[in-house]
């Protein structure tokens, strides 16, 4: 009987967190996407090719790359505003 309850229980908690999960929607992100701000660099007219691109923190990508000169351009894009920001 105790064992019925306890299974019935967990059952319950089970289904109620899932329910709670389900309500609760991602809000959307603020500013642009990767993809958007990838896009910006690679108009740029001397990229050659993307060495890395990362995520920092603070809210702004880390952007290295090579232009046509093979000069080494690291870049802090603002995701909000897709503008460049000196690093802090």
């Amino acid at each position: 009987m105790i064992r019925k309850i306890v299974v019935a229980a967990s059952v319950l908690a089970l289904s109620m967190t899932a329910a709670s999960a389900q309500d609760a929607k991602p809000k959307p992100e603020e500013g642009k996407k990767p993809s958007e701000i990838l896009a910006m660099i690679e108009s740029r007219p001397d990229f050659l090719r993307l060495i890395e691109m990362s995520w920092n923190d603070r809210g702004y990508y880390e952007i290295e790359y090579r232009t046509g000169d093979k000069a080494k351009v690291e870049i802090n894009i603002d995701s909000k505003s897709g503008q460049p920001v000196s690093e802090e």
